[in-house]
């Protein structure tokens, strides 16, 4: 009797362990409380894991973020994901594994929130389309989001890019229109959780202007314009350096890593100097076929120097590079931003930024 009851709990201890997690593989299941260290607090990357179905890889992921030494994580959770089919509907399960496996390595959450679900917006348009009829349903998901996961992100990004005319929809960008957009999320986002930062949306590094895309200095300025200062508590950025080095001065006429700067002038010219900048995407790619790749050394030596560079900028908060993972390759030039392949193995880049940050050290 007692051989078989010995032998019942080896079973049903096998049947947790193993049987259990194959039935319900993304079952939540945290590892121990980590803590980021590191020796550049401003260092970060813009994870993928948006289509990232299994939490084994969500996990090695973020863990390996951590590894790096880099503190902050920006992450896209777009809307149309978590109400999918009605307005009443919520589904959270995704959300709340990337969020608590990223709180459990220790890291500084960016939430991007965005992409319109169909019964938001009219037929054959795409998911960045946004109706302003629609701006109080897009703010009641940033209430809930900030709500749901209070002392777990740091902020929140209200939308991405809205100067370029994919990003808005396919319309001509409007500045005034976006503002009441952020005007309306910030108040929703405050009163579910008055901690959170909320962040206007990062603009498309560009000189462009034209019905297809708007440079981003005139855009933020418009912005200001149009009233929006007091609805946003820290601007995020986009901050690609292309071809051109770091080091390079920024210039009204020139996309580069610097450009930041022309951005961070505006604020200051509006009486923003108070509020942080937060790149939540940098970097530099190096297809070897693609007309703004650089080589894969220059892509090591470029990102370390502005890692250097933007240490001494006191009004910046974090430096994230896109992109850390893609869940499959592309075969394409987007493989060649990242930092650790499909694999999991570690590029250059990786490596080097690791050094730099010497975390353990």
């Amino acid at each position: 009797m007692a051989l078989a009851l010995l032998a019942a709990g080896v079973l049903a201890a096998l049947w947790v362990l193993v049987v259990a997690p194959l039935r319900n593989p993304n079952r939540l299941r945290l590892g121990p409380q980590r803590h980021v260290v590191t020796s550049i607090p401003i260092l970060g990357v813009h994870t993928r894991l948006t289509d990232e179905v299994e939490q084994a890889k969500i996990q090695r992921t973020l863990e390996m973020v951590r590894q790096m030494g880099a503190a902050w994580d920006v992450e896209y959770f777009p809307w149309n994901y978590v109400q999918r089919d009605s307005p009443t509907e919520w589904d959270w399960a995704h959300t709340d594994l990337v969020i608590d496996h990223a709180q459990r390595q220790g890291l500084k959450v960016i939430a991007r929130l965005d992409a319109v679900p169909r019964w938001a917006r009219p037929k054959n348009t795409a998911d960045t389309y946004l109706d302003p009829s629609h701006y109080v349903d897009y703010a009641r998901y940033v209430a809930a989001f900030v709500q749901r996961y209070r002392g777990k992100i740091v902020a929140c990004v209200i939308w991405n890019e809205p100067n370029l005319a994919y990003e808005w929809g396919y319309r001509q960008p409007d500045p005034a229109a976006y503002a009441q957009l952020l005007k309306l999320s910030y108040a929703a986002a405050k009163q579910a959780n008055p901690q959170v930062q909320v962040l206007a949306a990062p603009l498309a590094p560009t000189t462009e202007q034209s019905p297809a895309a708007l440079e981003d200095t005139i855009y933020l300025q418009r912005l200001y314009a149009a009233g929006a200062a007091p609805f946003f508590d820290g601007l995020a950025a986009h901050s690609y350096g292309w071809q051109n080095p770091p080091d390079q001065a920024a210039a009204v006429g020139v996309v580069n890593f610097q450009r930041v700067t022309l951005l961070r002038q505006v604020m200051v010219a509006n009486g923003d100097a108070a509020k942080q900048v937060y790149v939540t995407e940098t970097g530099w790619n190096d297809f070897p076929r693609w007309i703004r790749a650089v080589s894969p050394a220059e892509q090591v030596t470029y990102s370390v120097r502005a890692v250097q560079l933007a240490e001494r900028w006191p009004w910046l908060a974090a430096l994230c590079f896109w992109e850390f993972r893609l869940p499959n390759v592309t075969h394409t030039y987007n493989d060649s931003w990242s930092l650790v392949r499909t694999d999991f193995s570690p590029t250059p880049l990786y490596l080097a930024l690791q050094r730099l940050a010497k975390p353990g050290g």
